[in-house]
């Protein structure tokens, strides 16, 4: 059978659920968050502290900020096994959480999104950003190119970093331990 992956998503359609706000590192400043997504790993100042934005259920996977993935010690336990050559996990506190937290870093960015299968759109100059132009200015029904994924089984497309791909090996872990939070549609 083939290999399936999907993106791994925040469900913000739980009920009474929490709401994380942007990660603060050790000298208090906030973390741009676009450094989290660029498939590399990331250096940060001190121990990153998460304020929460609205209070409610705790979750096992949660996108703190603008999709910033942060994961409990048992998700977090689960990808370092199943995946250490993917991921960065940096430890984070939780405004008022006495569990241990961490924030997930991709580390593996592939370049394999299947343009004619998925629904793409590119800036163009009329746009007006000339840095942009060629890139991918929206990606709908994503859909990638199997056979350009190699052995990864977290990983970001590249040129669509705000995707977060998982094989259906770490998706099936994610359910078997039950763990909240998560939303997957397949790639």
């Amino acid at each position: 059978m083939a290999q399936r992956f999907f993106d791994l998503a925040d469900d913000v359609y739980i009920p009474h659920r929490w709401h994380l706000d942007t990660p603060i590192d050790g000298s208090g400043q906030r973390v741009h968050d676009w450094d989290f997504k660029r498939g590399t790993p990331v250096h940060v100042e001190g121990r990153l502290r998460i304020p929460v934005e609205i209070a409610g259920r705790p979750l096992d996977f949660t996108e703190a900020g603008i999709r910033i993935p942060v994961v409990h010690v048992k998700v977090a336990s689960m990808l370092a096994e199943r995946a250490p050559s993917d991921v960065q996990l940096i430890p984070a506190d939780i405004e008022g959480q006495p569990d241990q937290y961490l924030v997930l870093v991709v580390t593996r960015l592939i370049r394999c999104i299947d343009e004619e299968a998925s629904e793409v759109s590119f800036w163009k100059p009329e746009h007006g950003v000339p840095e942009k132009v060629g890139q991918y200015m929206g990606v709908d029904r994503l859909r990638i190119d199997k056979t350009k994924v190699g052995d990864a089984k977290v990983f970001r497309p590249e040129g669509w970093e705000v995707a977060l791909i998982i094989s259906d090996e770490i998706k099936a872990a994610l359910e078997q331990m039950g763990a909240t939070g998560t939303r997957f549609e397949e790639v």
